[in-house]
C-alpha cells in the first residue's frame, strides 16, 4: 500500500561566528536579536509537532561561550530599553502616537525575552534548543564543494558531528549541508562520517513541481538525499493584529497546498532558515504554530526526516546531479564569482598551504582557516547587506592565518570558543 503523504518542515539554525567580533550595526547584535526574536519564541512551537531542527556547531559554540548569554541579557535589559525609550519619546514629540504605541509593544516583547532567557534551566538556551535538535552540520558552515580537499571536508564534517555528540549525547545521522551545497564526491566523505541523510536543492534539475522532489534519493556511496520541494514553499503602518490574521490565512493555504501535493504519497520537504521565523519575518513563528494547528485540522501528517526515512523507500540517485545549492542560480556563484573572488581565493589558497605544512588539530592557524572557510562572508559580501563587515572579517582571518603560520601559537587567538572539538580530531 502506498504510504500516506507527509510534510517535513526542516529548520536550519545558524549564525556566523560573531561572538567577540563587533556590536552595532554588525556583529554580536545579530546573535542577540536572533535569540530574542527567533530562538526564544520558537521554543513555544518545538515539541508541538515533529519538526527537523538542525543546529550548526558554530552557533552552538557561541551559545556555549562563557559570558555570551550575560552579554545578551545586558543587551536586552540595557541597550534595547534605552533605544526604545529614545525612539518612543521622539515619536510622541512628533505626534506619531501609533508608532510610539507600536514601539512600546516591541519594548515589552524584548523585556519578556530577557526574563525568559534569564529563567531558563541549567542547560540554558542551548540545552532548550538541543532537546529538539536531531541534525548537525559542518563545523564552521563552509560551502563544502568549494573546499580544496576531501581532507578538510572530512575535518569540517567530523568536527561538526563530534560537536553535536558531545553537547547532546546522541546523533541519528541527520546532517545539514551548508547552503545545501552538494556534489557527488562529498557522498563518500559523508558516509565515512556516519551521515545517514541530508537535504539538497534540485529544483533546477527536476523542475519545480516535479514529483521526484517528493521521494528521497539513495546515493551510491550511501547517504540519502532529501530534495527540497519549492512547489510548497501596501505601505501602511504595521498592524500586528492584522498581520497575525494574515499569517493564519497563509498557513491554511500552505497546508491545503501541501495536502494536494502529497495526495498520492511522498514527503514534501519545506526547509527554512530558522532565523527567518521571528527575526526577519515577525509573524514567522506564529505562522509555524498555525501550520501545526492546520495540519492537524486538515489531516496532514507532519514528520521528521529521520522518521520519514523509515517509511519511504529511496529511489536511486542520478549519476548526473551536478553541483547544486540553494544559492542564486542553484549553483555556487554566490560564494565563488567575480564579486567575491578575493574571499574565495583566500580560503582556497590558505587550505592548500595548510595541507602542505601539515595539519595539527591544536594549531591556531587551523582554527583561523576554518573561520575563513565559513560561507557567511562571501554570502554577505555578494548580497551587500552588511557593509564592509564580511570582507573585513574574511581579511582578518586570512591575515591571522598567515601570522599563525609564521609565529605559531604564541599570540592569544581571538577565536577562543570556535570549534573546541578540533583538539580531539585525529585527521
Amino acid at each position: 500500500m502506498r504510504p500516506r503523504g507527509e510534510l517535513a518542515i526542516v529548520l536550519h539554525t545558524h549564525m556566523p561566528y560573531v561572538e567577540g567580533f563587533g556590536t552595532w550595526p554588525f556583529g554580536e547584535e545579530w546573535l542577540w536579536e536572533a535569540i530574542a526574536t527567533s530562538y526564544l519564541p520558537l521554543l513555544d512551537v518545538l515539541g508541538r509537532a515533529p519538526i527537523t531542527l538542525s543546529l550548526t556547531p558554530v552557533l552552538c559554540d557561541q551559545l556555549e561561550a562563557p559570558g555570551a548569554i550575560d552579554r545578551c541579557l545586558a543587551f536586552l535589559t540595557e541597550i534595547r530599553p534605552e533605544s526604545h525609550r529614545l525612539d518612543i519619546e521622539a515619536f510622541r514629540r512628533a505626534g506619531e502616537l501609533s508608532a510610539a504605541e507600536e514601539l512600546e509593544r516591541s519594548a515589552a516583547e524584548y523585556a519578556a525575552a530577557a526574563e525568559r532567557l534569564a529563567g531558563l534551566g541549567p542547560g540554558g538556551l542551548l540545552g532548550a534548543l538541543g532537546e529538539h535538535a536531531s541534525w548537525t552540520s559542518a563545523a564552521t558552515h563552509p560551502v563544502l564543494p568549494l573546499l580544496a580537499s576531501d581532507t578538510f571536508a572530512a575535518l569540517q564534517v567530523q568536527t561538526g558531528i563530534a560537536s553535536h555528540r558531545r553537547r547532546f549525547g546522541s546523533w541519528e545521522g541527520g546532517f545539514w549541508l551548508p547552503e545545501c551545497a552538494h556534489e557527488a564526491w562529498l557522498d563518500e566523505v559523508l558516509e565515512e562520517a556516519g551521515v545517514r541523510s541530508t537535504c539538497v536543492e534540485l529544483t533546477n534539475l527536476f523542475g519545480q513541481g516535479d514529483r521526484r522532489h517528493l521521494r528521497p534519493l539513495a546515493t551510491e556511496a550511501g547517504p540519502v538525499l532529501w530534495p527540497i520541494d519549492r512547489e510548497a514553499n501596501d505601505g501602511r503602518r504595521y498592524d500586528p493584529a492584522a498581520a497575525v490574521v494574515l499569517a493564519a490565512e497563509h498557513a491554511r493555504d500552505f497546508v491545503a497546498r501541501i495536502g494536494a501535493r502529497v495526495r498520492d504519497g511522498g514527503v514534501c520537504v519545506c526547509a527554512l532558515d530558522t532565523e527567518l521565523l521571528g527575526h526577519w519575518w515577525y509573524e514567522g513563528v506564529g505562522w509555524l504554530a498555525a501550520v501545526v494547528e492546520e495540519a492537524e485540522r486538515q489531516g496532514l501528517t507532519m514528520t521528521t526526516l529521520d522518521d520519514a526515512l523509515e517509511r519511504h523507500e529511496p529511489a536511486p540517485a542520478n549519476d548526473d546531479l551536478g553541483v547544486t545549492s540553494w544559492g542564486e542560480g542553484g549553483d555556487l556563484r554566490t560564494w565563488s564569482a567575480p564579486a567575491v573572488a578575493e574571499e574565495a581565493w583566500a580560503a582556497r589558497s590558505a587550505e592548500v598551504r595548510a595541507l602542505a605544512r601539515g595539519i595539527r588539530p591544536g594549531d591556531r592557524a587551523l582554527r583561523e582557516l576554518l573561520a575563513l572557510q565559513a560561507s557567511d562572508w562571501a554570502f554577505l559580501a555578494s548580497r551587500g547587506t552588511a557593509g564592509p563587515y564580511p570582507r573585513k572579517r574574511a581579511r582578518a582571518h586570512s591575515d591571522a592565518f598567515e601570522r599563525a603560520l609564521s609565529d605559531g601559537d604564541a599570540a592569544e587567538p581571538a577565536l577562543r570558543n570556535l570549534a573546541p572539538e578540533l583538539a580531539g580530531w585525529g585527521g
